[in-house]
């Protein structure tokens, strides 16, 4: 999901998808640690997509755009 289409989003919705990244980076830590993630660049990505998510829903709470 680009970033586009999270600012269309509502904030509940915003919630729920950040709520669903720190789940899978979880899963994907918990992987890494027990050595079965092959493709180490998704952490890198859900890393990404809540900084992402946080960035919108502040942006939403500051009026910005």
């Amino acid at each position: 999901m680009n970033t586009k289409e999270l600012r269309a989003l509502s904030n509940t919705d915003l919630a729920k998808q950040l709520e669903d990244a720190h789940q899978e980076l979880f899963n994907l830590r918990f992987r890494l640690s027990t050595k079965q993630l092959v493709n180490h660049r998704e952490l890198v990505a859900v890393k990404r997509k809540i900084a992402t998510i946080n960035t919108v829903m502040r942006e939403k709470e500051l009026g910005i755009r």
